[in-house]
């Protein structure tokens, strides 16, 4: 292996303790309390890069949360990646579930346990260190690089678009690599070439202007809650399909080849059911679990209330229920029409006596796709197929990047998912963790992807 290689490995125990250094600080982009903590992450990471050799290092302020910025533009004539990651985390409750302070990093098992160790903090500092290692050991990279480094991701990236469409020739690059993502698995890599997008929305249904007592007024008026709970139903008819018309209008069928693709990966019905504690499950019919899961839209119920929460019984009709409804989309589907032709159905099918409002929430995210023989999924293919002894899997995930669909507006730039993270270690959950073979192989990893995408 390569000098840079043999540095990493000499640096690895030094590199675990900067990592649960910058995993001390709180860094949760939702909870206003901890605006200070993500602006404290942003200048750590900023410290960071110029601490690798990395040049022109800058946090960048947005409406919201900053970007960090840095970049090395010295290998004449090759081409100029930027590479993606975040450094806000997601909020810790119920924190009662936590082994350990989700701030507090515990080293245990070939584990390091604490909230961002998996998304995103302990991927996104790999990059980092490969190319300090490669500046260390040979004074240059084998590709021009740039570094975006984001604070509002796990709120759905609201103020990136913006953002990137005004920055266009600080950010302009040949491809965006994504150090926030992971593997199939500990033994198996995956491609993945495709992301869902989001839609975010809040339906309110009012009725009387305040609470009314249940016998007084019980059995004259529409029921917010139950008028609430007639709209959501009228959404989806029992096998699963979205009744909201036009909500299908721009989704292409999958090809045979693209089919094929996904069917090739190993599926145990059993053992899903199994990780989800349930007894069956349940989708639209026609298409299998994962196509379910990756290149179906959907319409999910994220939370409704309304009325008494408390312990027994409050004699009341409320004035008004809620609910927020997501949206994951897939090729072709915009967020903002979606909305639109949930509103439009929510005002066709509101019951009789309930005012029905529809507000489109802060989070959407156009869906990605990747041409599977891009130049950098052919770099990242050979890298893990050298790194797993194993050829990657051509998958997608439901999950959603939000700033992939704006790299590609604005950019011109595909964005190819290369980390290393796993779906069992926690994301959002308590307790969760990287494992450190995964750091370590991350490290070498983004040695490789450099040197390949340079020749």
């Amino acid at each position: 292996m390569t000098g840079w290689n043999e540095y990493l490995k000499e640096n690895t125990s030094r590199y675990l303790e900067e990592l649960v250094e910058f995993l001390r600080i709180p860094s949760i982009s939702s909870l206003p309390e901890h605006a200070a903590d993500v602006n404290r992450a942003a200048g750590w990471v900023a410290g960071r890069l110029k601490t690798a050799g990395i040049e022109e290092v800058q946090i960048l302020p947005t409406e919201g949360h900053p970007v960090v910025f840095g970049q090395w533009l010295h290998a004449a004539g090759k081409p100029t990646i930027m590479i993606y990651g975040h450094f806000d985390t997601q909020p810790v409750d119920p924190l009662e579930l936590w082994t350990h302070p989700p701030f507090e990093p515990v080293v245990k098992d070939d584990r390091i346990y604490a909230r961002g160790a998996s998304d995103d903090k302990g991927n996104m500092l790999i990059p980092i260190l490969a190319a300090e290692a490669m500046l260390k050991t040979l004074g240059s990279l084998p590709v021009n690089v740039k570094f975006f480094f984001e604070g509002q991701e796990e709120i759905g990236s609201p103020q990136m678009p913006d953002f990137i469409s005004s920055q266009q020739d600080l950010l302009a690059c040949d491809m965006v690599l994504s150090a926030d993502g992971g593997q199939w698995d500990e033994n198996q890599p995956a491609l993945n070439v495709g992301r869902r997008g989001l839609a975010a929305l809040q339906i309110d249904v009012q009725s009387a202007g305040q609470d009314v007592h249940s016998g007084t007024y019980g059995g004259t008026f529409q029921n917010p809650i139950q008028a609430l709970a007639q709209l959501l139903t009228s959404m989806r008819s029992p096998q699963g399909k979205i009744l909201v018309e036009g909500f299908y209008d721009t989704v292409c069928d999958l090809s045979d080849s693209e089919r094929a693709q996904i069917a090739e990966i190993p599926y145990d019905e059993s053992q899903y059911r199994e990780e989800l504690d349930l007894d069956r499950l349940f989708g639209e019919a026609g298409y299998s679990t994962y196509e379910r899961a990756w290149v179906r839209p959907t319409l999910e119920v994220n939370g409704i209330w309304g009325g008494f929460q408390g312990a027994g019984i409050k004699t009341v009709i409320p004035s008004i229920a809620h609910a927020k409804i997501t949206c994951r989309l897939v090729p072709d589907q915009e967020p903002d029409q979606i909305v639109e032709l949930i509103a439009s159905h929510v005002a066709k099918h509101a019951p009789v006596g309930a005012k029905a409002s529809v507000k489109k929430l802060a989070g959407s995210a156009d869906p990605f796709l990747i041409p599977v023989d891009h130049p950098g999924n052919q770099a990242a293919r050979v890298v893990l197929k050298r790194l797993y002894d194993k050829e990657p899997y051509i998958a997608r995930t439901g999950g959603t990047i939000p700033v992939c669909g704006s790299f590609l507006k604005y950019l011109g730039a595909h964005l190819v998912n290369f980390a290393f993270g796993l779906e069992d270690e926690n994301l959002h959950a308590p307790d969760e963790f990287f494992r450190i073979s995964n750091f370590k192989r991350g490290l070498s990893a983004y040695g490789m992807i450099l040197e390949e995408l340079g020749r």
